[in-house]
Order: structure tokens, then C-alpha cells, then sequence
């Protein structure tokens, strides 16, 4: 079932690059009106997806030089089901603090808490290492694939066509986290665990697909239409937690769904 919600969420999704890459949509789509954007708007998505990238980096380095050491990956791997929940918490206290940041240009500390919070992440992910490494870099690519297919289909599509998705997304992903959260409470042999597990990983790796289509539209528009001269200036970083965030998770369910079927085989 997981399987093939999965295989009818990718057609639906080749099917949508297909119509909006193609110009068959009526509407004009977003990467149609970017050769109208001012410069001051492709310098926000620019910055954006610089930081995205730096974030990507970080997270890989961290996790390379914590798995290459395996005394502190001992320690960052959960004990019990309340140490996993903890680490959630600090990773969740480290984004907020984050975002609370002002931004400004150039090295300061939001930059630093930037680079500090994907850190962490890595340093979470590090325990996957154990998979083994062929494993993580076929996830990697999977991964660089659907996010890169999903951006497209974004940019093709009309400029607000998936920004109406935020309330339904923000339902499913109440749901996810429920199911997430039963999962460690019922063992994955039962019905109800292999449910909430199925829920968890290919629910949620649907969810965050469409989160990506969100957020990705999310901030080309929150680039158009955001004040130049506000009091604030615009803040590339909190744009780009939001893709990276679904990267993140969708990386970490692409690993979740290869080393099961890689168990199933050698058995």
C-alpha cells in the first residue's frame, strides 16, 4: 500500500512537470514572470538557496566527522524513547532559536546559529552510517532527485497554484507525527505497529514532497512581495529551513524505505 501511494504521488508528479513544463497550463507559471523580477528579487532567491546549500554541507560534514568517531556517535545515539524525544527537543529549541534571530548580512550570529543548527542535524544523523555507506549515498541521490523534480514542478506551475495547500499539509502532518510517535509504542510486528509505521515513512515521505512544493512557492512569492525598505530586512535563512527541513525528512524516509528492503533481500 505504502509502495504504491508512493509509485501514484511520482506520476502524478511527472505528470505535473509534464503539463506545466510544457506550457499546456492556461496560466503563467512562476519561472515564466521571473525574467520580469526585479534584481533585488533574484538576489532573495539567490541567498536563499545559497544558504540552503550551506546547510546541506554542513549537516553532510558534521555527520561524516561524528560517524568517523565512534565514542561520540555512542553518545548522540538515543538510549530509550525518551532520550529520541529529548534530542527532538533540542533540535526543535535550536531551529526556533534560529529564526528569532534578526538577520543582517555577511558573518554574524544568525549565520552562526544557522551553521550551528545543521550541525546538529548531522551530528543526529550520524547514527545512520551504520547502514553503511553505499546505502546513504543511493538514498542521497533519491533524494536530490525528488527534491530537484518537486522544485521544478513548482517553478513550472502557475505562481500561487500550491500555496493553497498549507492548512491540508499542516493536518497531514499532525497526522505523521502522531503516527510517528505510536510507532514507538506498538512493535512493528503488530498491525496497528506495521500501520503507524507505513503512515510514518511513506506518508511521509508523500507529505513532505508536497511540502516542498509549498515552500518552494512559498518563497518566490514571499520574495516578490516582501517590503524593500521594511524594517526588517528580508530573512533568506527562515526561507530556507523551511526546504531544507523538508529535505532533511525526506532523506531520512528514503533511508528508512531502502534499508528495509535491503533487510528483506538478504533475508
Amino acid at each position: 500500500m505504502g509502495q504504491g501511494l508512493i509509485a501514484g504521488a511520482g506520476i502524478a508528479g511527472i505528470g505535473a512537470l509534464c503539463y506545466y513544463g510544457l506550457g499546456m497550463s492556461s496560466e503563467a507559471g512562476a519561472i515564466d514572470r521571473a525574467a520580469f523580477w526585479p534584481q533585488y528579487v533574484r538576489d532573495r532567491i539567490k541567498t536563499t538557496y545559497a544558504y540552503f546549500g550551506t546547510g546541506i554541507a554542513s549537516t553532510a560534514a558534521s555527520a561524516y566527522a561524528i560517524s568517523r568517531n565512534p565514542n561520540v556517535m555512542a553518545k548522540l545515539m538515543p538510549k530509550s524513547m525518551w532520550g529520541a524525544l529529548g534530542m527532538m527537543a533540542v533540535l526543535m529549541g535550536s531551529g526556533m532559536v534560529c529564526m528569532s534571530i534578526p538577520y543582517h548580512e555577511g558573518l554574524g550570529m544568525k549565520q552562526l546559529a544557522w551553521l550551528g543548527h545543521s550541525a546538529l542535524v548531522g551530528g543526529i544523523l550520524a547514527p545512520l552510517s551504520l547502514l553503511g555507506g553505499p546505502l546513504l549515498i543511493r538514498a542521497a541521490w533519491y533524494t536530490a532527485g525528488m527534491v530537484g523534480g518537486l522544485s521544478s514542478v513548482a517553478a513550472c506551475a502557475p505562481s500561487e497554484k500550491f500555496l493553497y495547500m498549507g492548512g491540508p499539509l499542516a493536518m497531514g502532518l499532525g497526522v505523521v507525527v502522531v503516527a510517528s510517535l505510536g510507532s514507538m509504542w506498538f512493535a512493528p510486528g503488530t498491525a496497528i505497529g506495521s500501520g503507524l509505521y507505513a503512515v510514518s515513512v511513506y506518508g511521509g515521505l508523500v507529505l513532505f514532497g508536497g511540502f516542498m512544493l509549498y515552500d518552494t512557492q512559498k518563497i518566490m512569492k514571499k520574495a516578490e512581495v516582501y517590503p524593500l525598505y521594511a524594517e526588517r530586512p528580508f530573512d533568506p535563512i527562515n526561507s530556507a529551513i523551511s526546504i531544507y527541513t523538508d529535505t532533511i525528512n525526506i532523506f531520512i524516509r528514503m533511508v528508512m524505505i531502502l534499508s528495509s528492503g535491503g533487510g528483506s533481500k538478504r533475508k
